[in-house]
């Protein structure tokens, strides 16, 4: 199933030209309400596989599947016009070649309309960026803390500290190098992302990592706060949906169980007189 493009979207080129200028701004999205919402303020809404603990209440992004993100993937795509929708390539979709990971991206960008695709990795994966753009498939590359990775992390520490950040920083280049239009950094020293982000040409999209970034990310549901008892330190909460949907949940209850709703203006007569929807 293919989905309707706007052909008013942003494109990769379009992201790579603002290295260096306005920084760019950038949210996830898993469905279409959300993508309308967000749309006029976004240049990347990125359909992230973080859906497997937003959404589907996984433990960690490692159980997504393809068929997951090509769900989200439309949905979201029906919600954005001018946006770039970027979608990531889900744990397992890409690693094992360069072959392999064509098929899956071209599937992701054929099913869902999206513009580009995100992988995670670093000098490790420069072939498969590099094989994937060669054959027309834009790629935003993801360094610093990889959710998919964890278990070779040792969790969701912070990367890049003292000596490892040249690790980081060769990450970042050498997926610059290979043609990626952007790179996210995640959860790294504010220093260290200023520093890649002056010796690489392309833009930097921060999550945890400093202003100093090209542009930022945040998970949507995150910076809205409609988790109540999880937030990392990266995260800053522009509203508190979660608690004031508690409040209106729990208003609702109360007037269910007083019979005070549904009230008279709630309720139908027994004509028809009445103009209603």
């Amino acid at each position: 199933m293919s989905v309707s493009v706007s052909h008013n979207r942003l494109s990769g080129s379009d992201v790579r030209s603002r290295k260096s200028g306005t920084p760019l701004v950038c949210l996830t999205a898993y469905t279409t309400p959300v993508a309308r919402l967000v749309d006029s303020e976004c240049d990347i809404v990125l359909v992230g596989d973080s859906v497997g603990m937003v959404l589907h209440g996984l433990p960690s992004t490692l159980g997504v599947t393809m068929e997951m993100m090509i769900l989200h993937g439309q949905a979201v795509a029906r919600g954005l016009e001018r946006a770039m929708l970027v979608i990531d390539m889900p744990f397992g979709s890409y690693e094992a070649d360069p072959a392999e990971a064509f098929r899956n991206a071209a599937r992701l960008m054929t099913e869902t309309g999206a513009g580009a695709v995100k992988l995670e990795g670093g000098q490790a994966m420069a072939e498969t960026i590099r094989f994937l753009t060669a054959r027309g498939i834009p790629v935003m590359g993801h360094v610093g803390l990889t959710p998919q990775s964890i278990h070779m992390l040792g969790g969701y520490a912070v990367q890049g500290r003292g000596s490892d950040g040249a690790r980081v920083a060769a990450d970042a280049r050498a997926v610059s190098e290979a043609g990626a239009f952007a790179v996210v950094l995640e959860k790294v020293p504010a220093r260290l992302a200023a520093e890649i982000t002056t010796s690489i040409d392309v833009p930097t999209i921060g999550i945890g990592a400093s202003s100093a970034c090209d542009g930022q990310i945040l998970v949507v549901d995150d910076m809205l706060g409609l988790f109540t008892a999880f937030k990392p330190k990266f995260v800053k909460r522009y509203a508190a949906l979660g608690e004031a949907a508690e409040r209106a949940i729990r208003s609702y209850a109360e007037e269910v169980r007083g019979r005070r709703f549904p009230a008279a203006e709630h309720e139908y007569a027994d004509t028809a007189e009445e103009i209603s929807c």
